[in-house]
């Protein structure tokens, strides 16, 4: 039965238009991927106003391909010129740079594309067969299985998000106020408006996450006056096919990160402790651990493959049960809801054609990434040459015309700068932006889970721990905001018997 899904999701993905949109999307996310200040869901959630028109399998198909054009020209930027472009690529540069300056970067951007290609494709086939077993599971859940859910993803955040959990509280309440802003479906009240007319819309996710995440970056690159001096790109077909030669070496590194990403995709952020995970494992188990550091193919490998795993994982959870796994997913999340999609397990069943055009557009778009930066590298690295003073306005203008198009008010474009600023200030204090993002998402929705569930149990909450499914989800929720509180205790009884039995 998955097998004839797939093939009809087949049929939808590689059309001639969907192709066409496929490489579109790969050419633009690796330029975004490149662009300082970028990166997928910012590039994502910048473009997401030109899919407004479009079908939604083509639009969803449109948004992934950027998505995974700029997981891969994050690497460039790692290798070439040792910035990542994403937190997960820090591991990247760790030998990737090293290997470029030592005139090898052509070996070192195939192993990492390579790489990406292995985790993406694993965590691809995963889904294809656990997503409709998940989505059957879910589909008999109920409004109080529902927040739960939704309660585990923001107490996931704060439990396993890394970082400072206070600080993931603090932006999930936040999240959460914004999400309240404007009418009351239910009552039919203002709330939060003060007053202002403008606000009884509340504010657009879409605005507010160009804003957080496009101009929030830019104002961070500005500050920080960012100059790009790297190595030079060479590829060559025997470059590649030299460097294909010896990977294969390096298949239980592949396997490893694999399993790693798939399994820590599904926690918030999961692809940056992923790829570091991945890389200290590699190094432990390696013959000669004293030359990672200093341009070892197989310190690329670990990495790239966690990290792209991971963050194809991410999307399971989003397409299944409506909970995005990461801010990338999360945009595209809200690209559901305005193209009028339910998202969760209802989509299988309404939508086979979205879900498993989705599914196969992941292949397509793999693999046609891949072929794309393999050819195209030299130019994508071009790019970084172009002085920042011009990439700079250039970058607001796209962002602003984004802002503006979602409802052709000058009014966005003003909430854009704020959510700009709160970006910038939140960026600099270290406080993490995805929880907030999270919460303008699913603010909504776990609000009316919520009076629901209340309406089923005449106010008692007792629903949330006599329903079976829901009481496991909600134990596992609440263990996951205690759990900060917990560590720190465990530890130290863990120190003190250790010092008892020394």
């Amino acid at each position: 039965m998955g097998l004839e899904n797939l093939f009809l999701g087949f049929q939808v993905a590689i059309t001639p238009f969907n192709v066409f949109i496929a490489l579109v999307g790969v050419l633009l996310g690796t330029i975004i991927g490149v662009l300082p200040g970028l990166g997928g869901a910012n590039g994502v959630a910048i473009l997401l106003p030109l899919t407004f028109t479009m079908p939604p399998t083509s639009a969803i198909i449109l948004l992934t391909s950027i998505y995974w054009g700029a997981l891969f020209g994050g690497a460039i930027t790692s290798v070439l010129f040792n910035i990542p472009g994403e937190p997960w690529s820090v591991a990247t540069t760790f030998d990737g740079y090293p290997l470029a300056r030592q005139g090898e970067s052509g070996q070192a951007l195939t192993t990492a594309f390579t790489s990406s290609f292995v985790g993406a494709f694993f965590s691809i086939v995963l889904i294809t067969f656990f997503a409709p077993i998940l989505a059957e599971l879910a589909l008999r859940f109920g409004p109080p299985e529902f927040f739960a859910i939704q309660l585990l993803t923001f107490s996931s955040f704060v439990g396993l998000g890394g970082g400072n959990p206070l600080k993931s509280l603090i932006t999930i309440l936040l999240g959460f106020i914004l999400a309240s802003v404007g009418l009351d479906i239910v009552t039919g009240q203002l709330r939060l408006t003060f007053g202002f007319t403008d606000l009884m819309k509340g504010f657009d996710f879409i605005v507010a996450v160009i804003g957080l995440f496009g101009i929030g970056e830019i104002l961070l690159s500005v500050e920080e006056g960012l100059r790009f001096q790297g190595a030079q790109a060479r590829m060559s077909p025997r470059v590649v096919l030299d460097t294909w030669r010896k990977l294969p070496r390096y298949w239980r590194t592949f396997v490893r990160g694999s399993v790693i990403g798939f399994w820590m995709g599904f926690k918030p952020g999961g692809a940056t402790p992923a790829s570091f995970m991945s890389y200290a494992f590699a190094k432990r188990f390696a013959k000669h651990p004293e030359r990672f550091g200093k341009g070892e193919l197989e310190g690329i490998v670990a990495p790239e493959t966690a990290a792209h795993a991971a963050g194809v994982a991410a999307m399971l959870p989003m397409i299944t049960l409506g909970i995005p796994g990461s801010p990338t997913a999360a945009v595209m999340l809200g690209g559901l809801i305005i193209w009028g999609l339910q998202p969760g397990p209802m989509l299988f069943v309404d939508n086979p054609d979205f879900v498993w055009g989705l599914i196969a557009s992941m292949y397509t778009g793999n693999v046609l990434g891949v072929l794309m930066v393999l050819t195209l590298v030299p130019l994508f690295a071009a790019i970084l040459r172009i002085p920042f003073a011009i990439l700079t306005p250039l970058i607001v203008v796209v962002c602003a015309i984004g802002a503006y198009a979602v409802h052709t008010s000058m009014i966005d474009i003003w909430y854009m700068a704020i959510f700009g600023v709160i970006g910038y200030v939140f960026k600099k204090l270290d406080y993490p932006l995805a929880p907030l993002v999270l919460a303008l998402v699913l603010g909504d929705m776990a609000e009316n889970a919520l009076r629901q569930s209340l309406i089923m149990s005449h106010g008692s909450l007792l629903i949330f721990f006599t329903r079976p499914i829901t009481a496991v989800i909600t134990a596992a929720a609440i263990f996951f905001f205690a759990l900060p509180v917990i560590t720190p205790h465990w530890r130290r009884w863990r120190e003190a018997a250790a010092g008892r039995h020394a």
